[in-house]
C-alpha cells in the first residue's frame, strides 16, 4: 500500500469532508493545471484519479471533474458518491445526459461511452470499488439515495 494511502482514507471517511468538497476540488484542479497533471491530491495518496469532462446537460459548457476511479478491465468505474452527500454531483445529470465524454488518466485523453450500472452488476462495481476505497460504505451509509456508478469504457 502507498504511504500515506492510510491518511487519505482517514481524511475521506470523516464527516466534515463534504463541507469542503468544492474547496478540495479547486485545489485538485490547481495541482494539475500547475504540475501538468503529474501531480493531484489523490495520486499524491497513490489512488487512481481520472479527470471527467463532460457538456453540462443545459448549457453545454464543458465542465472537468476529478474523481477517484478504479480501472477495471480496459474501463474505469466512478460513483456518483458525493462524500455522501443528500444529492448527487451534477457531473451525474450530464452525464446521463450526454452521448460520451472525456476522461483524463495519466495524462492521456480518451473519449468513453458511459453505462449507469444497475443491479447485480453494480452490486459487482460497487464490491471492487470498495476493495480501493473503503470510504464509500460510509458515504452510502450517509445518504437515503443510492450512489450511481458508472462504467466509462474507451471507444476505439
Amino acid at each position: 500500500m502507498h504511504p500515506t494511502r492510510w491518511l487519505a482514507v482517514r481524511i475521506g471517511g470523516q464527516p466534515w469532508l463534504p463541507h469542503w468538497a468544492p474547496y478540495i476540488v479547486r485545489i485538485d484542479l490547481l495541482l494539475r493545471r500547475l504540475t501538468g497533471g503529474r501531480i493531484t491530491l489523490l495520486s499524491f495518496a497513490g489512488l487512481p484519479e481520472l479527470f471527467l469532462t463532460v457538456a453540462g446537460r443545459t448549457s453545454g459548457t464543458l465542465r472537468t471533474t476529478p474523481l477517484l476511479c478504479v480501472p477495471s478491465g480496459g474501463t474505469w468505474l466512478v460513483a456518483g458518491s458525493n462524500w455522501g452527500g443528500p444529492k448527487a454531483p451534477q457531473w451525474v445529470a450530464n452525464l446521463i445526459a450526454a452521448d460520451t465524454a472525456t476522461v483524463g488518466f495519466h495524462g492521456r485523453d480518451a473519449v468513453v461511452s458511459a453505462s449507469l450500472l444497475l443491479g447485480d452488476d453494480r452490486a459487482t462495481a460497487w464490491r471492487e470499488m470498495l476493495e480501493l476505497w473503503p470510504n464509500y460504505a460510509k458515504y452510502a451509509a450517509r445518504t437515503d439515495r443510492e450512489i450511481p456508478v458508472f462504467r466509462l469504457t474507451p471507444l476505439a
